[in-house]
């Protein structure tokens, strides 16, 4: 029972990662659309972000896989 769960944690945050990094992306497309001068402060702000989720995410599924 507790592998399960411990899969569907893992899932779950891998699935939440993908969702906030899709969103970043978007809202980094939008911004840069809008201003094209601030492209270089939007795509670091962005690859920063998208590093830090992935480090939780990461975090989270190495967490769910010891619970194991």
């Amino acid at each position: 029972m507790t592998g399960t769960l411990a899969a569907i944690g893992a899932g779950l945050a891998v699935i939440g990662a993908g969702l906030g990094i899709g969103w970043i992306g978007s809202s980094a497309m939008e911004a840069i659309a809008r201003h094209p001068e601030a492209a270089n402060k939007v795509q670091t702000a962005m690859i920063i972000s998208a590093a830090l989720i992935e480090g939780v995410a990461l975090f989270a599924v190495v967490v769910a896989l010891i619970a194991e």
